[in-house]
């Protein structure tokens, strides 16, 4: 005996409902801007950074080599608004802002972590590929 055909088959699933759930290959997906800004170079180097607990913009700044001023500000924001950082601003002068991971965030910073972790490891492999190529 069949089973009879459930209206919530992924063929009859409405494309809202695969919206709201995510479908990162789809273009329209809300998931693009956060996985671009998760992926990016300053992206990933800010969560690494931040991995280690809070630090100011100066010192995430320190941290990141060949970030400029208004890339990691611009980087900050994006992740603030994605819900990965939190920004901490004192009502001091000159101005003092903290930044720390929330914790989606701190999820977010462990899988690229795990990336970076793979990357480096592997990059006399991928070095010698590469020259291997040319």
């Amino acid at each position: 005996m069949s089973k009879p055909r459930s209206s919530k088959s992924p063929v009859a699933e409405s494309l809202s409902a695969k919206l709201r759930r995510g479908d990162v290959m789809a273009a329209g997906c809300p998931s693009r801007p956060i996985l671009k800004h998760l992926t990016s170079r300053w992206g990933v180097l800010v969560l690494i950074a931040l991995q280690s607990g809070t630090l100011r913009f100066s010192d995430l700044r320190r941290q990141i080599g060949g970030v400029s001023e208004r890339m990691l500000a611009q980087t900050l924001q994006w992740l603030e608004a994605d819900g990965m950082v939190n920004r901490r601003a004192f009502n001091t002068v000159p101005p003092h802002v903290e930044y720390s991971l929330t914790p989606i965030g701190v999820e977010a910073a462990e899988k690229v972590r795990d990336l970076v972790d793979w990357l480096e490891l592997s990059l006399p492999r991928i070095l010698d590929k590469a020259s291997s190529v040319d």
